[in-house]
C-alpha cells in the first residue's frame, strides 16, 4: 500500500489535466490517471525505464538479440514481466556455462 501512498503523493494537485506532461528526465508523456498508474506499478515491480539501468552486460546483450536477430522491437522500456523473462534467460545461460565450464560467468550480475 506505500506505492498507492507514493503515487497518490506524486499526483496530489493534478486538478487541470493536460495531455501531455514532462517526465524527470524530460520525455514528453501522454495519459490519463490509469495510464500513469501502469507506469508507476510496473516501474515499482521493477519494469521500464528505471529497470533498464539495473540491467547488467549480459541483460543487454540479450536484449539486443531480441531486438536486432529475433525482431521484437525495442527494448528500452520493457514491462516487469519482460524483464522478469530476461532474468530468467539470463540465470539459464549463467546456469549452462558453470554446468560445462566449471567457472563463474565472467560477467557478473547486477543486483
Amino acid at each position: 500500500m506505500d506505492f498507492l501512498k507514493k503515487f497518490s503523493d506524486n499526483n496530489a494537485g493534478e486538478g487541470e489535466r493536460r495531455p501531455e506532461e514532462s517526465t524527470e528526465s524530460g520525455e514528453r508523456t501522454q495519459g490519463n490517471f490509469f495510464d500513469k498508474a501502469s507506469n508507476f506499478v510496473n516501474e515499482q515491480a521493477g519494469g521500464g525505464k528505471k529497470g533498464e539501468q539495473k540491467e547488467d552486460a549480459l541483460d543487454k546483450a540479450i536484449d539486443y538479440v531480441q531486438e536486432n536477430v529475433f525482431k521484437q522491437g525495442p527494448q528500452n522500456n520493457e514491462s516487469a514481466a519482460e524483464q522478469a523473462k530476461d532474468g530468467a534467460i539470463a540465470d539459464f545461460i549463467r546456469d549452462q556455462y558453470k554446468k560445462n565450464t566449471g567457472k563463474e560467468f565472467p560477467v557478473s550480475e547486477r543486483q
